[in-house]
């Protein structure tokens, strides 16, 4: 590398040539196949080796490191580290311990398998923002190019899922190192990201930063309030599908359960770089109306498809993950930056909505989910399962009526 790009690059300023493009598209290619290649598969997995009961233990590590890693070491640390070096650093030794949790996999080492993976999640979390922040900071004014460098994280997270399935391994705690081999891989990669600078200390103090006051203060908007509200709240049946699809596909008699669950990441691609039109064209709340909606249809089908000839519900359902997450999160994303970015919070709000969904809303999820799979038997069946999504088929669709009714999209009114 030249050092006259070198020098760019610490001012966080880098070309925003194909070269780059294709250099940050390749960070965003492994960073989502690290997670794709076992969260898709692990409830899955757990079933398989008779840990099931600690299902939603392990998909709750995930939202409190995404409190625990975001707000602590992904604030603090990136004050004094290049993102570049925290990428290389935390992916290194994410790696490391991805090698070790297969051997955990097993009932004996079960509770010890959920610390181990709560230890690897508070480093990978921290991880989704650093990457968002390198490509964003070298391209500069250039964010228009973000969308499609970001479009092969899902790219990445398909990649995974039907390598695992083709390659039998759905069920196998082998994900882990394939997994590993990848973080790796991604934390040497790290040393050739650019240089982009640390986020420069604020006036305010690192406690008001870290606790969002300024964002948190959006929430006397009623507008707002109700939005973040109902986010939190179909967060909860959301989890019950990253949890639980997998075991239930299976069960269904699927036998690429991997290839299976990636038609959902297929669609969301498709839907993707529609969103900023559709967000245009038509505003906040028919998007995040249509994106709930489509959670409790998944649900419904899912409560209605079986191994025989109800199994295109299973499919159908897997393929709306593009409306449910596309029209929801990327829209609630967008609209959360109408409101934050002329008040100077816009980071601080997009954090805000990360803990009450992904931290919030989906540990009380996973800890829900993981009460409704208590009552299942041992070894459930098609229709154990199928009783079981009804309960989030319902709550979504209760949540999508209170939104219908009680939320009002000012900033569409005043735009007019």
């Amino acid at each position: 590398m030249a050092v006259a790009d070198t020098a760019q690059y610490s001012t966080g300023v880098a070309p925003s040539g194909g070269l780059l493009t294709g250099r940050l598209s390749a960070m965003m290619f492994m960073q989502f196949f690290v997670w794709g290649a076992w969260t898709v598969t692990l409830g899955l997995v757990m079933q398989t080796v008779g840990i099931g009961n600690l299902i939603g233990n392990a998909f709750s590590v995930g939202p409190i490191a995404s409190i625990v890693g975001s707000f602590l070491l992904g604030m603090a640390a990136a004050r004094y580290v290049s993102p570049r070096m925290l990428m290389v650093i935390l992916h290194l030794v994410g790696g490391v311990l991805l090698f070790v949790l297969p051997s955990l996999v097993t009932p004996e080492n079960g509770r010890t398998f959920v610390w181990l993976l709560l230890c690897y999640m508070i480093l990978y979390m921290p991880t989704v923002g650093l990457a968002n922040t390198i490509a964003l900071k070298s391209f500069g004014e250039r964010t228009d190019k973000f969308p499609f460098v970001r479009a092969f994280g899902t790219l990445g997270w398909i990649t995974a899922g039907l390598i695992i399935g083709w390659a039998g391994l759905s069920a196998s705690p082998e994900i882990f190192r394939v997994a590993a081999v990848v973080s790796i891989a991604l934390g040497l990669y790290s040393f050739t990201l650019p240089n982009v600078t640390a986020d420069a200390p604020r006036d305010e103090s690192v406690l008001r930063q870290v606790f969002c006051v300024e964002a948190f203060g959006l929430l006397r908007q009623r507008s707002f309030l109700i939005f973040m509200t109902c986010a939190t709240l179909i967060s909860i049946p959301l989890a019950m599908y990253y949890a639980y699809a997998s075991p239930y596909v299976g069960a269904t008699g699927i036998s690429n359960v991997g290839g299976t669950l990636a038609i959902g990441q297929m669609s969301e691609l498709v839907f993707m770089f529609s969103m900023p039109w559709l967000y245009r064209r038509f505003g906040v709340k028919p998007l995040l109306l249509v994106g709930m909606a489509a959670w409790a249809l998944r649900y419904a089908l899912f409560a209605l498809g079986d191994g025989g000839s109800s199994i295109w519900a299973v499919y159908l359902g897997v393929a709306l993950h593009g409306v449910c997450y596309d029209f929801f999160f990327v829209a609630g994303a967008i609209y959360t930056g109408t409101i934050a970015t002329p008040k100077g919070v816009n980071a601080q709000a997009q954090g805000m909505l990360t803990l009450f969904t992904y931290g919030v809303g989906m540990l009380l999820g996973s800890q829900i989910g993981a009460l409704l799979y208590a009552q299942l038997p041992a070894s459930p069946t098609i229709a154990d399962w199928q009783h079981m999504w009804w309960y989030p088929a319902i709550a979504a669709a209760v949540i999508a009526l209170l939104f219908q009714f009680t939320f009002r999209d000012d900033t569409r009114k005043s735009a007019a």
